[in-house]
C-alpha cells in the first residue's frame, strides 16, 4: 500500500534534497537561524509537499499546478544556495553539486509535467 506520489521519482528525489538542505543550514551561522537557514528548509521542503498535495484528488490541470508551485520553490533554493556561497556558508564544491541536483531535478519535474494534459 502506498500513496501515488510515493512511486514518483521527483517526489522521492525532492524529499532527498529537503534533508540536504537541512543538513547543509546546520553549518550556517546561528544568526541565519530565521533567515536564509530558515527560507532555504522551508523551499526544499515546499518542493516535495507540492508535489504530493497536487497529486491526490486533482484535475489535471490542477496537479500541474502544483508541480509549477514545485518547480518555482526549486528556484528558490537555487537563490538561496546563491546567497550562502555569497556569504561564505558553504565551499563551491558543495554549491556545484547541490545547484546541478536542483537543476536536474527541475529538468525531471518538467518533464513529467508537460507529460499530464
Amino acid at each position: 500500500m502506498s500513496f501515488k506520489f510515493e512511486n514518483l521519482i521527483i517526489w522521492q528525489k525532492s524529499m532527498d534534497l529537503g534533508e540536504h538542505m537541512n543538513l547543509l543550514t546546520k553549518k550556517f551561522p546561528k544568526e541565519e537561524i530565521y533567515n536564509l537557514s530558515s527560507q532555504l528548509r522551508r523551499a526544499s521542503d515546499s518542493v516535495a509537499l507540492n508535489i504530493s498535495e497536487g497529486s491526490i484528488l486533482q484535475s489535471n490541470a490542477e496537479y500541474r499546478k502544483f508541480l509549477g508551485y514545485s518547480i518555482r520553490s526549486l528556484a528558490e533554493v537555487v537563490i538561496c544556495l546563491h546567497k550562502a556561497i555569497r556569504r561564505n556558508y558553504l565551499s563551491k564544491q558543495d554549491f556545484q553539486i547541490h545547484y546541478k541536483n536542483g537543476f536536474d531535478l527541475m529538468n525531471m519535474t518538467i518533464a513529467y509535467r508537460n507529460k499530464i494534459k
